[in-house]
């Protein structure tokens, strides 16, 4: 099979984010939420501009999730302002992020407090016509994509990798909570992909087998499968449920028989961080081996460009969705830049 090439982030606006919240702001409390659209910016980076602006502490801003630097990114912040006046943001001009609007509300806007993504990808140089990726488009729509943690999670080239496993056997010490907990989230994401690869292998990624963990699709609810029946088939089919992977940690993972066997297996295939999970009392969990993508659109009007646009909820990657499409170049790499924020 010919596999096809093709480049992204040629611009900002070839990887278009849109954060949706899933709730509306109350219109009352000491928080402000404000949203804002920024291109080629930091979060981190605004969150502090909107602090200085209205002139409170950078801690008293907080945000859903940490959107991509490389692209054009709507997201949201929440301004603790307590009883100070709503500040006037038309005035405020800055080449890399514009205020589009804001309400106040009664809470603090908190990591994850999100329903998910909508993303506007392009892909340009493709090295096959584009209209010929389309029966995998339909069937990646119709069936869903593995649910990887994308390449952010590991740090530049995989960098916290090996900070991770310095951290475990105690080479490098890592006081910064921030950092640890960085750094606990890498070595998860590095059992949970080497797992899915198993899976994706043995094509069993999903479709659920004895001994499974399942997860109700839109919902982290999951349920122990003893038997494989033909209505539990037919529910995975329908993307209405999933098999799932271990977020390695203390406790049991509630898998049994071979499924069990083989999430042990990897898990001892990477025993320093299996183990380092354990004994810093991270709490096991599990993930959706796969991501559905009921909202997928494309247009291959044009030969050697493609437009894609998706839906993905809270935690999942565009990534995840580019590489079963094309091998693409993420252009901030070529250039020495490929930092996320």
């Amino acid at each position: 099979m010919i596999t096809a090439e093709a480049r992204i982030r040629t611009t900002p606006e070839d990887f278009a984010v849109e954060e949706v919240l899933g709730f509306e702001a109350d219109g009352q409390g000491e928080h402000l939420l404000v949203r804002v659209e920024k291109r080629s910016a930091n979060t981190l980076w605004v969150a502090r501009e909107l602090a200085r602006y209205v002139g409170i502490p950078a801690r008293e801003v907080s945000y859903a999730g940490i959107k991509d630097r490389h692209a054009l990114a709507m997201q949201h912040f929440s301004l603790r302002l307590g009883k100070r006046p709503t500040p006037d943001f038309t005035s405020h001009q800055h080449p890399e992020f514009r205020v589009l609007g804001c309400a106040r509300h009664r809470r603090k806007l908190r990591i994850g407090a999100l329903k998910g993504n909508r993303f506007r990808l392009v892909l340009r140089g493709l090295s096959v016509p584009s209209n010929s990726l389309e029966p995998k488009l339909g069937l990646m729509r119709r069936l869903g994509v593995p649910n990887y943690f994308g390449p952010q999670r590991f740090g530049r080239a995989g960098a916290n990798i090996p900070r991770t496993a310095a951290m475990f056997s105690g080479k490098d010490p890592i006081r910064d909570r921030k950092l640890r907990g960085l750094l606990l989230s890498t070595a998860r994401s590095l059992i949970f992909n080497a797992l899915l690869s198993k899976r994706v292998e043995t094509q069993s990624w999903n479709i659920p087998q004895p001994g499974e963990v399942c997860m109700l699709d839109g919902s982290h609810s999951v349920f122990a499968v003893e038997h494989v029946d033909a209505t539990l088939l037919a529910r995975a089919r329908d993307c209405d449920l999933h098999p799932t992977g271990p977020l390695w940690g203390a406790g049991e993972n509630r898998t049994s028989g071979r499924v069990a066997l083989l999430e042990t297996e990897v898990a001892s295939d990477h025993a320093i961080y299996a183990g380092g999970l354990e004994r810093a009392g991270v709490q096991a969990a599990r993930r959706a081996l796969r991501l559905p993508l009921r909202d997928l659109t494309w247009d291959a009007s044009a030969p050697d460009r493609l437009m894609m646009e998706f839906f993905l909820p809270a935690g999942a990657y565009a990534t995840a969705v580019l590489r079963e499409l094309v091998d693409f170049t993420d252009s901030n790499e070529v250039q020495g830049d490929a930092d996320a924020d």
